[in-house]
């Protein structure tokens, strides 16, 4: 059967949030609680036209309560292992591999678990585009994270009872948005759209958070209050987070733990607060740290001065 080549195809993708890790991040440490057997690790993708495997011998495991930040150049595989762990892309049958967040399959051999549906109600996916409907008010949006735990037909109306409106507007309080509950979605700047996404996970009651590089195309301040938000619901709630990162900056300063991927591998699994200057330049390359040629601007050609003749009167 052909695959859609919008669909990535992995070779080895793993990922447990509710297990434990051993000393070694990403390594379990009872063979009873693998979340599936490695496939061999040297095996070569196959060269298929049209197919390019993103991920590589990936096994990771993520606890309860964790905030993780992905990092890694465009094109590493960030967006790629989050999109699996959501089930909103399949792994490569021939190359086998697992996942499966609180302790239950999302995914395995290429095929998706016939409950992931019913799993997705527990994890909230924040996008960086936002993935709001522009012509519905804050509120419905918001409110959209309650169907997954609604009957279909009332989802269907757009039905909504007192008590899920009411949760949908503690959880706009909670990201400073309340005023804004009626105001069309559309209106909203890009960092408040941001908010109302982490708001729709929140009236969702996700149990995991993965937020798909959510302050990319966001300003400094607009970025600070997006990260900030997510680390209080972490703390706070519990909850655990995935985020994908390009500013390092932040990966350090919100998340406890970084996972970097290089070309579909992890290339390093620890505590953010100790990536380096000198890792961060191999990771990213050398024009991370390069100082910056600033082009010469060209001189404006000066007109020659003439003396001017009065006239006498």
């Amino acid at each position: 059967m052909s695959r859609p080549i919008n669909r990535p195809d992995t070779g080895f993708a793993y990922l447990g949030l509710h297990q434990k890790a051993a000393a070694s991040r990403g390594v379990t440490a009872n063979k009873k609680e693998a979340i599936h057997e490695r496939s061999d690790p040297g095996r070569e993708p196959e060269q298929d036209v049209g197919r390019k495997q993103a991920l590589f011998d990936l096994a990771l495991s993520v606890e309860p309560g964790e905030m993780v930040a992905l990092i890694g150049a465009s094109g590493s595989g960030k967006s790629t292992l989050l999109r699996h762990v959501a089930g909103l892309a399949c792994c490569d049958r021939s190359g086998g591999g697992s996942i499966q967040v609180l302790g239950r399959e999302v995914q395995a051999n290429g095929s998706l678990n016939g409950e992931v549906r019913c799993l997705r109600a527990d994890i909230g996916y924040i996008f960086q585009q936002f993935n709001l409907v522009g012509r519905l008010s804050v509120l419905q949006n918001v409110l959209l994270g309650c169907l997954g735990r609604m009957p279909r037909w009332r989802g269907t109306v757009g039905l909504f009872n007192a008590e899920e409106k009411q949760r949908a507007l503690q959880a706009l309080a909670r990201v400073g948005l309340a005023d804004l509950a009626q105001q069309r979605a559309s209106t909203l700047s890009g960092g408040q759209q941001q908010r109302v996404a982490i708001a729709r996970a929140l009236c969702q009651r996700a149990k995991v958070i993965l937020a798909d590089e959510p302050i990319a195309s966001l300003d400094p301040e607009s970025a600070r209050k997006v990260m900030q938000i997510l680390a209080d619901i972490n703390r706070e709630d519990g909850t655990t987070v995935v985020v994908t990162l390009h500013q390092v900056d932040y990966a350090m300063r919100y998340c406890q733990r970084a996972v970097a991927l290089k070309a579909g591998r992890i290339h390093y699994d620890g505590a953010a607060a100790e990536l380096h200057p000198n890792f961060l330049n191999d990771l990213y390359g050398a024009e991370l740290i390069a100082e910056p040629q600033t082009a010469e601007k060209p001189r404006r050609a000066r007109t020659p001065k003439v003396p001017l003749a009065l006239a006498k009167a």
